[in-house]
C-alpha cells in the first residue's frame, strides 16, 4: 500500500515565529502538506519526540567564494560554505554576486551561477552588490535583473574598490525604488577610516587590535545616519546591515520610530566577541577582525536590546572566511606590517544558530518564536522568498530542522565543516544543537551524518520584497 506521505516527522513540538504546537509533519513532494496530531505512517517516518520542529534557518548574509584582491582568497567554495550551513541547521542561503569595477552586472552573476550551480547542499539565492553603476547598469541591467528574482542588492559606504559615494547611492536607490528591491547597506565613512588608519600607523599602533580603533562607533554612526537620510529623500526602504552596537541601533531605532522603512541587521560576533578578543599574541587577534569590528560588553547589551524589541529584523552570520595560518588568508605577507592588511572578515555561518539560541531562548532572553522569526521567517519575508521559506505551513517548502533543545556542546574548530582553518568561537559553550536537517523534504543532515548530495541545493529567483513596491521616481 502506497503511503499518502513521502516523510513524516512525528511526535516533536513544532514551532512558527507565531505558534507553538504538538503535532505531526506530512510531507509530500517535498511541500509540507498535513499539520495534525497521530498522521498515518508515511514512506519514512523520523522520531521528533523531545526536540524542537523549526524553520530551516535562512542565512541572508554570507560571502562565498567572493573576490578578495590578488593577494588573498576565502576559505569557502559553494561545497563547503553550503555544507557548513546544513550541518548548523540551515536550508537557505542567500550570498553576494560581487561586481567588481569595470565589470558588467551580469557577467557578474554569470560567473557567480557557474561557481555554485551543481556545487550546493542547501538552497541559494544571490543579492547583487554594485561597485560600479554605470549608466547601463542602471538604466538596464540592474532593473532586468530585479525582474528576474534578484530582489536586494548591496552597496559599500567605505572599502576602496566597492564604495559609492552619495551621489552614486542615491542612483541606485532610486533604481530600487522603481523596480521595487531592497537595498542592503554597508554603514561605515570611508573618509574617517581612511584617516584614522593612516593616524595609528604613524604612532605604530599596527596590531590587529588597533582595526577596532580605526572603525570606532562614531564612524558607524555617521555613515548609517547618512544611508537613513538618502533612503528618506529617495522614499525608500533599506537594511542597514551587522550593526555593532548601541549608537548606529538608535539611529534606526529613531527612524523607525517617524515611520520610515528602514530595517535592521546584527550578527553573533556582536553578541558575544569584543574589542579584546583582537589582542591576541602572535598575530591570533587577526581571527577576530571584522568591519565593523566587535565592541565592547555594552555594545553586546544594546544589540541583544535591538533583538529583543524589534529594532533589528533579522540574525546574519556575515559569514566572510579566511584561513588563518595560510598567507593568501588573514597571515598574508602584508598582514604583519599592519591591520590595515588583515583581511576583513570570520566565519560563522555553521555556529549562528547554536549561539543565538543557546545565548538568546535558552537564557530567556528571547522566545523560541522570536528565534525562528529572527533566523528564518523574517529573512524570507525580507527578501522574497515568503511562504515558500521560512515557516512551517501547509504549501510551504518542507525545510526543517530538527532542534535539541537541551543538547550541550562546547563549539571547536575540529565540529566544524566550513573551509577555514579555525572558529573565532572556539570554546564557546552553547545549549542547543541542531540534529537534523530536512530540505524539501529530503534529510540532508541526520544525527550529525551527512546524508544529501552536493547539488540537493537548488538557485531561488526571488520575489519583490513585501516591504517594497515598484514606485514611480520620486519627485523633488
Amino acid at each position: 500500500m502506497t503511503s499518502e506521505f513521502d516523510l513524516v516527522i512525528r511526535g516533536g513540538t513544532v514551532v512558527t515565529a507565531s505558534d507553538t504546537m504538538q503535532c505531526d509533519v506530512g510531507v509530500r513532494d517535498g511541500k509540507i502538506v498535513a499539520l495534525a496530531a497521530n498522521l498515518p505512517p508515511g514512506a519514512r517516518d523520523v522520531d521528533a519526540t523531545g526536540l524542537l520542529v523549526l524553520p530551516g534557518g535562512i542565512d541572508s548574509h554570507v560571502h562565498i567564494d567572493q573576490p578578495n584582491g590578488p593577494e588573498t582568497v576565502q576559505a569557502d567554495t559553494f561545497e563547503s560554505g553550503t555544507l557548513s550551513a546544513a550541518f548548523g541547521g540551515n536550508t537557505t542561503v542567500l550570498p553576494f554576486a560581487l561586481q567588481q569595477k569595470g565589470q558588467s552586472l551580469r557577467d557578474a552573476v554569470r560567473d557567480y551561477h557557474a561557481k555554485a550551480d551543481g556545487e550546493c547542499y542547501v538552497d541559494y539565492g544571490f543579492h547583487l552588490i554594485v561597485s560600479d553603476p554605470t549608466e547601463q547598469l542602471l538604466g538596464q541591467d540592474l532593473p532586468a535583473l530585479v525582474q528576474d528574482g534578484y530582489t536586494s542588492f548591496k552597496v559599500f559606504m567605505t572599502y576602496e574598490d566597492l564604495r559609492l559615494d552619495d551621489r552614486q547611492i542615491l542612483d541606485v536607490m532610486s533604481v530600487a525604488r522603481e523596480q521595487g528591491a531592497l537595498v542592503m547597506v554597508h554603514a561605515e565613512n570611508f573618509d574617517a577610516i581612511r584617516f584614522l588608519t593612516q593616524k595609528l600607523e604613524n604612532e605604530g599602533k599596527t596590531a590587529p587590535l588597533y582595526h577596532g580603533a580605526s572603525r570606532p562607533a562614531v564612524v558607524e554612526r555617521e555613515a548609517t545616519h547618512r544611508a537613513i537620510s538618502l533612503a528618506e529623500l529617495v522614499d525608500v526602504p533599506i537594511m542597514i546591515v551587522h550593526v555593532s552596537g548601541r549608537e548606529s541601533m538608535e539611529q534606526i531605532r529613531w527612524a523607525q520610530a517617524r515611520g520610515l522603512k528602514i530595517y535592521g541587521e546584527t550578527c553573533p560576533q556582536y553578541l558575544v566577541l569584543t574589542e579584546a578578543d583582537m589582542d591576541g599574541a602572535d598575530m591570533e587577534g587577526a581571527k577576530f577582525v571584522c568591519s565593523p569590528p566587535p565592541r565592547d560588553v555594552a555594545s553586546q547589551e544594546a544589540c541583544w536590546e535591538g533583538l529583543e524589541t524589534g529594532v533589528f529584523q533579522v540574525f546574519s552570520s556575515d559569514h566572510c572566511p579566511f584561513r588563518f595560518r595560510e598567507a593568501t588568508g588573514k597571515m598574508h605577507p602584508k598582514a604583519r606590517s599592519s591591520f590595515r592588511w588583515v583581511p576583513n572578515g570570520i566565519p560563522g555561518i555553521e555556529t549562528r544558530l547554536p549561539i543565538l539560541f543557546s545565548e538568546g531562548v535558552t537564557k530567556g532572553r528571547i522566545s523560541i518564536n522570536r528565534f525562528v522569526a529572527l533566523t528564518a521567517t523574517n529573512h524570507a519575508r525580507m527578501y522574497g522568498l515568503y511562504p515558500r521559506k521560512g515557516t512551517i505551513a501547509i504549501g510551504s517548502d518542507a525545510d526543517i530542522v530538527l532542534w535539541d533543545p537541551a543538547r550541550q556542546v562546547t563549539l571547536s574548530q575540529s565540529l566544524l565543516h566550513h573551509g577555514a582553518d579555525y572558529t573565532p568561537y572556539e570554546g564557546f559553550d552553547v545549549t542547543g544543537w541542531p540534529v537534523t536537517t530536512i530540505l524539501r523534504g529530503t534529510i540532508v543532515v541526520e544525527n550529525g551524518v551527512l546524508c544529501g548530495a552536493k547539488g540537493g541545493g537548488t538557485f531561488l529567483s526571488r520575489d519583490l520584497p513585501e516591504q517594497a513596491k515598484p514606485r514611480a521616481p520620486a519627485v523633488f
